[in-house]
């Protein structure tokens, strides 16, 4: 067994299961949140109420069966907010695993032990999921590769839902061509030579972040501009990214009250303080609220589908800042999860495909380096090509 050595994995679980000999994924090692179904191990969801009331999977889900197919190693199940209602990565249960990038600061969440276990090198890739930013965030934080795929697009069998509308399946990797070998296996479909040929800056989101962060991802957004070639500015939430990300603060917490509701009135489960309330939130928010915000949605599609024929990219900051501290107050942790949503609602909002690409730091006032991510993102359909960019702005440097 794997030493643990970022509390990346779940406590008191050992899973080991070999891939298929000779697959294209063969001689790589991965991860699974413990949202995904592993036949024969339960299944935590990062509440140990919930694997309590819920039977061991006698199948694997979607995406852990795909990558033992392709060849790849599963080495464990990772840690995860409790039942993915969580951005920072800090676990009231079986605790926050480490960002060995920021040791004194937070991995990012949901997929914060998937995240940690691959930036910290105990497994080659890893699958997390992503509803409102699961992915995204920690990859930037964590200094990662990372993907929302385009929504619907891969089969969510054997994972645990939170709010179907947004839930996608995303994975991690440290360097870009671990991550398009993955990607072209989960996707289904080669990494294409073509890139893209036009690319828009969202200077709104640009505004919207740290002026740091903005200054501090400009070398990676001009060696991008120059791979791709045509640049232009423009908005990508001209109604504003507080509205977009207000709208997506509606829809997803109502959806999550349906989807544990019952479980919540049959079995009473011990929850953290931040996730009962965002529950309790979810289940009062009237219809008049939840016909705006499905109005908003059919606006953030529109407008990235315009923004995004087949071609273009989309430029933004994956996170507005490097990872905060851990163990911040409650009070104060609000104001930062409000922010980070902001810029990342277009995900569970839109459903059009995100990669975080890595190469970014900022200094440490404590000494060292904080990463961050920037995004982009492309026409439903195109992750593919967004995995090419990724790749070929690897290997431009």
């Amino acid at each position: 067994m794997i030493p643990d050595t970022v509390n990346a994995f779940v406590p008191g679980t050992a899973v080991r299961i070999p891939g298929r000999p000779s697959g294209p994924l063969s001689g790589l090692s991965f991860a699974a949140k413990d949202l995904f179904d592993v036949a024969g191990h339960p299944t935590g969801g990062g509440n140990h109420d919930w694997a309590r009331a819920n039977p061991v999977p006698d199948r694997h889900a979607w995406a852990v069966q795909t990558l033992l197919d392709a060849g790849a190693d599963l080495v464990g199940k990772t840690i995860t907010d409790e039942v993915s209602l969580g951005i920072l990565g800090e676990s009231a249960f079986d605790g926050t695993p480490l960002n060995s990038r920021a040791p004194d600061r937070v991995p990012g969440g949901s997929s914060s032990g998937s995240a940690a276990a691959v930036a910290a090198g105990l497994c080659d890739t890893a699958i997390g999921t992503d509803t409102g930013g699961s992915v995204r965030v920690p990859a930037s934080f964590c200094g990662l590769y990372g993907i929302r795929p385009t929504h619907g697009r891969l089969p969510l069998d054997g994972m645990l839902p939170q709010a179907p509308s947004s839930d996608t399946t995303g994975w991690f990797a440290r360097d870009a061509r671990t991550f398009a070998r993955v990607s072209s296996v989960m996707l289904g479909e080669p990494v294409p030579a073509a890139l893209p040929t036009r690319l828009v800056v969202a200077v709104d989101a640009f505004g919207f972040a740290d002026p740091e962060v903005a200054d501090a991802l400009r070398p990676l957004l001009d060696r991008l501009g120059a791979l791709v070639g045509e640049v232009r500015e423009d908005l990508l939430a001209p109604q504003g990214l507080s509205v977009w990300g207000r709208a997506q603060r509606t829809l997803q917490p109502a959806e999550a009250w349906n989807t544990f509701r019952d479980w919540l009135d049959r079995d009473n489960p011990r929850l953290a303080f931040n996730v009962a309330r965002g529950l309790i939130m979810g289940s009062a928010i009237p219809e008049s609220e939840l016909g705006w915000a499905r109005l908003m949605r059919q606006e953030a599609r529109a407008r990235l589908a315009w923004l995004l024929p087949p071609g273009t990219v989309l430029a933004m900051p994956t996170t507005p800042f490097p990872a905060p501290r851990k163990g911040l107050p409650l009070s104060a942790q609000n104001p930062i999860r409000e922010r980070i949503l902001c810029l990342a609602a277009h995900g569970g909002l839109a459903g059009f495909p995100q990669v975080s690409i890595p190469g970014a730091e900022l200094p440490d006032p404590a000494g060292g380096t904080l990463p961050v991510g920037l995004s982009i993102l492309a026409a439903r359909g195109s992750d593919a090509q967004l995995v090419a960019t990724a790749l070929a702005l690897e290997t431009s440097r």
